[in-house]
């Protein structure tokens, strides 16, 4: 058999007669060791996304990574399930990674707004949208995956059953992986995330007449997601961080000198407007502009959605007329999602019956076209690029509107409407992942009835590990003011905007201001949500990204073909996810040991303590990484 895809998997040919990569046989890839190792790379992947996604703003999909180290433990396993079993481990650690980027959105939101989450609630609409979300994406599995084979191409989808079916270069990507664990565990454990025996950040801060920042973080998570998302990202969210850092914030420094000495920060009266430091500036100023371009992106991306939105909701309509419906599994998975997503509005809402109906019923009606958007999205740009901010800030804006019409204003209310906001952007983020992990399913001819179990099972995991992150976390996600260990962009923007509108104390100045510079960037034909997000990020974040991605245009450039560029490009892409791994789980159970006050308590000192010394450290860090990819030798063919 040859290790790659037929001409056919691409299109060119009916998808009720395309003949899949195992065409015979048994199409089960599934047993105990299967489930064991899917469930296992589920946790790992959701409790990895959640810290880097919260830690950056980004999040990596994992279905590369996962299809290479489940074929690792399958080979050791499971060897008999073969392509089939690494299939669903794929699968599963999509669904754990898909999971991670939704929650992480909303739920740490209501930490921002001063309130309490429990596990128990945080499970609930978790797990609501998870079933949900694959409940609606198996009604429409033969129209995304069978009637529209070869006009949505699911690039990612393609590149993982690539992977799969390709038996050489599996070995090398988990050695590359390997390196960059490595690299990036022994940086994070001598770091603040563990040991703190070494300042990690570049720091430079002009508090005088023009007042500015500059900061390089030295984290290999975020060098290993620049290499990976590549320039232009990099380049789009780096802008965003020099308009805020060297543009807004120096302006509104300069006229706040001019204030006399009665007039003080509109949300900080303790600080008077003149003597304002960049801390105060970036966190009462800066950050509701930025609060408001990323509002205005999200915004304009809904808009942008209405015919998409639109031909799905026909397109569903006539898959369904047609008989092309539902597996009776899926149809139960669906009721589940509708039961646990109604028994969690009223967990959620606090004995308030009618808020409990209406919000639910809005959240299951919004969930439901932006799931169907989400498939048909992911089958043109794939999950990496799916505009899942966009479809939730729409979703949260209409939930809102109910809340306020309502008269539910009030703190706990806020905290209500974020619970409801999370069910709905679990089920969108859930439902890219589970089509994506479907339509590998498809290629290479496994049971799609197999893997949508699968596949819940590792979302239901991914919920638990999720939330139990978050919560084990809530101390440091809630804290707030200058240098906070984690950005929460997103989350952020959601707390700003819901507590706001309830109290009708949102800066609609700044907001507004930050919109009209959205609005002119999309005007521009420019990527509004990147930018943004790079406006509302701080610079130390963006710009170690951004050498992540020259670190990747250094490796293209010294390639002397296309052979070798996508050798060295790929082996870098796999080191970068050992990288991105390796920061957040070696920098998640140093938290854990910090909570628990085994590590942690020292301050670095002496030149350690020093810029230099931060240096010192990203040089290693970025020779370490260009080394082993520059090293890359193309193999010759068999």
């Amino acid at each position: 058999m040859d290790h790659k895809l037929s001409k056919d998997a691409y299109g060119g040919v009916a998808g009720k007669d395309y003949v899949p990569y195992i065409s015979s046989g048994s199409k089960s890839g599934g047993n105990v060791a299967v489930l064991i190792i899917g469930i296992i790379l589920a946790a790992l992947f959701a409790a990895s996304t959640a810290y880097s996604g919260m830690k950056s703003g980004l999040t990596v999909a994992a279905g590369i990574p996962g299809s290479i180290i489940g074929s690792a433990f399958i080979a050791i396993f499971a060897k008999h399930k073969g392509i089939l079993g690494k299939n669903l481990v794929q699968g599963m650690s999509s669904g754990g990674e898909s999971i991670a980027s939704g929650m992480i959105f909303v739920l740490p939101a209501i930490l921002l707004i001063g309130a309490k989450v429990s596990f128990l609630e945080g499970f609930a609409v978790g797990v609501g949208g998870v079933l949900f979300g694959i409940g609606i994406a198996s009604l429409v599995h033969n129209y995304l995956m069978v009637e529209e084979h070869g006009k949505l191409m699911y690039p990612e989808s393609m590149a993982i059953s690539e992977t799969l079916v390709a038996s050489e270069g599996a070995g090398d990507s988990m050695k590359y992986m390997g390196m960059g664990f490595g690299i990036s565990g022994v940086i994070t454990v001598i770091t603040s995330s563990f040991l703190n025996v070494t300042n990690n950040v570049i720091s430079y801060v002009n508090e005088s007449f023009y007042k500015w920042k500059f900061e390089v973080e030295v984290n290999p998570l975020l060098l290993g997601i620049g290499f990976i998302v590549g320039m232009d990202v990099s380049l789009m969210m780096f802008a965003g961080s020099i308009l805020s850092n060297f543009g807004i914030m120096p302006l509104i420094g300069y006229f706040a000198a001019l204030g006399n000495d009665s007039s003080t920060v509109w949300n900080n009266p303790n600080v008077a407007i003149h003597a304002m430091q960049v801390k105060h500036i970036a966190g009462s100023y800066v950050k509701y502009i930025g609060a408001g371009m990323m509002l205005s992106g999200g915004l304009i991306g809904a808009i942008r959605l209405i015919p998409t939105i639109i031909s799905s909701i026909k397109e569903t309509l006539n898959a369904k007329s047609s008989g092309a419906g539902s597996s009776s599994a899926g149809n139960m998975i669906l009721i589940g999602g509708v039961i646990v997503g109604f028994i969690g509005g009223f967990l959620v809402s606090g004995g308030n019956i009618l808020m409990a109906i209406t919000a639910s019923i809005l959240s299951l009606f919004l969930s439901l076209l932006f799931v169907i958007v989400s498939g048909r999205l992911t089958g043109t740009i794939g999950t990496s690029n799916l505009p899942v901010s966009g479809m939730t800030i729409a979703s949260i804006v209409l939930v809102t509107l109910l809340f306020v019409i309502m008269g539910w204003k009030n703190p706990e209310s806020n905290r209500s409407l974020l619970l409801f906001g999370t069910f709905i952007v679990t089920a969108i983020s859930t439902a890219g992942g589970y089509c994506q992990s479907q339509k590998v399913t498809f290629v290479v001819g496994g049971d799609k009835n197999e893997m949508q179990k699968y596949f819940a099972i590792a979302g239901v995991v991914g919920v638990i590990v999720v939330t139990g992150v978050i919560l084990l976390l809530s101390n440091q996600l809630a804290m707030t003011g200058d240098n906070v260990p984690f950005a929460l962009p997103q989350a952020n923007l959601m707390s700003t905007l819901t507590a706001g509108i309830m109290s009708g104390k949102l800066p609609w100045v700044m907001i507004i201001v930050g919109a009209v510079m959205g609005l002119v960037l999309f005007l521009l034909n420019l990527p509004v949500m990147t930018v943004a997000i790079g406006f509302y990020l701080p610079i130390s974040t963006t710009s170690i990204i951004l050498v992540g991605a020259l670190v990747r245009l250094f490796v293209e450039k010294g390639c002397k073909s296309e052979q070798e560029k996508e050798v060295k490009v790929s082996n870098g892409i796999s080191l970068s996810s050992g990288l991105v791994a390796g920061g957040s789980i070696i920098g998640l159970i140093g938290i854990i040991l910090q909570v628990f006050k085994i590590v942690g308590g020292s301050e670095p000192s002496g030149f350690a303590a020093t810029n230099g010394m931060a240096v010192v450290i990203l040089i290693v860090l970025v020779i370490a990484t260009i080394i082993p990819i520059l090293n890359s030798k193309i193999k010759n063919a068999k």
